[in-house]
């Protein structure tokens, strides 16, 4: 038992890091808690490029496509072309081996895409579509018509569209947020209408932020087919939900764009600022000019909403990357949020959208005085929120993710520094760490002070090795994308004194296990330099062992031996990671392998 132990502490504690300083970060894998992670492969985008890769930063899969790729419920990979989420007129689906099996371009001159795309199943028409977020544009005579105020110059504006293609490529619908714009300034005009009591519309003449090009620069959405409701999220702070259903008429394009354009296609909720409808207040200078509060504002340069899919922690509540600028905080960081939309002031579900205003607010305050934070109105509809505990640790002013995993984990990435790190649900630590290495520079294996997005990643998204687009796939790991060996620190190098690693001879070969991870069963292939007694043992992360494979005289030769993920009692192991141990004349190998069952 102690052998075994201390070839662990050789082989997973002892590694050898730069000291974490402000200025200088080590890329790629920088931390992992295997017993604690959600099994699976990490998808991201960086520099036109998608990596697929595992928990130590290996390699699975590349594709030569990088903007905001995800994989889809057919199992093919989904991504814009061009690698600018801010630009963005062709979209794709590659197979694993990266041809194109669809494509779609915005060929309209008027309408730009960008930031966010989605395939969906439409229920109405019985097939999957394609929803993206187009900024369209607008004369500046329109926004005059319209009631915007006319001390301004509107030339060159925009508002943002969301459109729907069949897979054929004909838009079937489109919702438009200029046709659902209330104002208060001209009453002859049917814009005209009460700000306060038109949550439903967006009031054309927001104090400081007149209609332009990119108003609103929405910048992602979603779908929910349950519901068959949108939300989609503008950076200034709010996300809008829009009922797709009920203006969608299958077969009938012309019909269903007119119907998105009434009345039936306000908003049924929308949540960030209620300011923005004369329905709370804005953040603003308190009397000591050197403080400010954020009002009734609960977010800022947010991105990634969503719906927390069904079976999973969560479901049905919203959640969202809140970056947090513009917030008025003296200590700016970012948050995740989750909210439930039907709670009232109560705190009870209601079962239908609750207007956030009248559900209120809990004044809460800073829960350490060194984050110099001022207290602050947070809506009872947040149910959850992630912060670090040092606002210096995690801040993002752009772009950004989260994903809410079956065990109950939460996957983020901030784009600003290329960071992805899974948190646990029960006491919000890291569990696993990651730094993108790919920059404007190309590949760094340190990563240095620069400006923001130097290693930027718009998302990262986690998939379990049965997900569809990776069922069926060779899965085994190459090598790391700076092309080191994995170097991070584990739960025992954070509380145990570390035995210097031992350097084995070389001679005896002990190859990874493919596949990795895996269901059924593996192949571990090993290599004896020349006749020994032969031990091949699995061992847990305790160190108890787990399955004697091995135990006798062999040849000179290479060798093969399966493990079909059972103990020496014939039981079935829980999925994790696991070690395997070669002794063959006197020399120990080691390697890890992941089962997922």
């Amino acid at each position: 038992m102690k052998k075994a132990l201390l070839i662990f502490t050789m082989f997973m504690a002892s590694v050898s890091l730069p000291a974490q300083e402000s200025f200088m970060v080590k890329t790629e894998t920088r931390y992992w808690d295997v017993s604690k992670t959600y099994p699976g492969y990490t998808l991201f985008g960086t520099r036109g490029v998608t990596y697929l890769i595992d928990f130590e930063g290996h390699v699975i899969h590349t594709w030569n496509i990088g903007t905001n790729p995800r994989f889809t419920g057919d199992g093919v990979l989904l991504d814009a072309v061009g690698g600018n989420p801010s630009n963005q007129n062709t979209w794709k689906e590659l197979d694993w081996a990266g041809n194109t099996v669809w494509q779609y371009s915005e060929t309209r001159s008027n309408y730009h895409g960008h930031h966010d795309f989605t395939k969906i199943y439409n229920p109405k028409l019985g097939d999957s579509t394609f929803l993206y977020i187009a900024n369209k544009d607008l004369t500046a005579q329109q926004c005059l018509d319209a009631g915007c105020d006319p001390q301004y110059n509107y030339t060159g504006s925009q508002m943002d569209a969301i459109v729907e293609v069949n897979r054929q490529g004909t838009v079937i619908w489109e919702w438009w947020f200029f046709d659902h714009v209330v104002q208060d300034m001209f009453p002859a005009k049917s814009t005209y209408g009460i700000i306060a009591n038109s949550p439903g519309r967006i009031n054309l003449n927001i104090r400081g932020n007149h209609v332009k090009s990119d108003w609103l620069h929405c910048n992602s959405l979603d779908y929910n087919e349950t519901l068959d409701l949108v939300v989609v999220n503008s950076v200034h702070g709010e996300f809008y939900v829009i009922d797709h259903g009920n203006t969608f008429i299958a077969n009938q394009p012309a019909n269903s764009i007119a119907l998105a354009a009434t009345s039936a296609g306000d908003f049924k909720y929308r949540f960030g600022d209620p300011a923005k409808y004369n329905q709370g207040d804005p953040p603003s200078v308190l009397d000591n000019w050197e403080k400010a509060t954020a009002g009734n504002k609960q977010l800022g340069g947010s991105h990634d909403i969503q719906w927390i899919r069904s079976g999973l922690q969560g479901a049905g509540n919203f959640m969202v990357f809140d970056n947090a600028q513009n917030l008025f905080e003296l200590t700016p960081q970012s948050y995740i949020l989750e909210i439930n939309p039907y709670l009232n002031a109560a705190g009870v579900n209601t079962g239908q959208f609750v207007n956030p205003p009248d559900a209120g607010y809990n004044i809460v305050g800073s829960p350490d005085p060194n984050l110099m934070k001022e207290n602050k109105n947070v809506s009872k509809q947040i149910v959850w929120k992630y912060s670090s505990k040092n606002n210096t640790s995690f801040y993002s002013t752009i772009g950004s993710s989260a994903q809410r995993l079956p065990n109950g984990n939460t996957l983020v990435c901030a784009m600003n520094d290329g960071h992805f790190f899974e948190i646990h649900p029960s006491d919000t630590t890291v569990v696993w760490e990651y730094t993108n290495p790919m920059t404007r520079d190309g590949i760094k294996k340190i990563k240095v002070d620069n400006y923001p997005t130097y290693n930027g990643v718009f998302r990262a998204y986690r998939y379990a090795a049965t997900d569809p687009g990776l069922a069926g796939h060779d899965l085994t790991p190459g090598a790391t994308m700076t092309g080191d060996p994995p170097s991070y620190w584990t739960p025992r190098s954070l509380t145990d004194v570390q035995e210097p690693a031992v350097a084995q001879p070389s001679g005896n070969i002990l190859d990874q296990n493919h596949p990795n991870p895996f269901n059924y069963s593996t192949t571990i292939d090993f290599g004896i330099e020349q006749p020994a007694m032969v031990t091949l043992v699995i061992y847990d992360l305790a160190g108890n062992q787990v399955k004697m494979l091995v135990h006798q005289d062999y040849s000179a030769g290479k060798f093969s031996q399966t493990w079909d993920g059972k103990n020496d009692h014939g039981m079935q192991v829980t999925s994790g990671m696991y070690i395997y141990i070669l002794i063959a004349d006197g020399q120990q190998l080691a390697k890890k392998l992941i089962f997922c069952h």
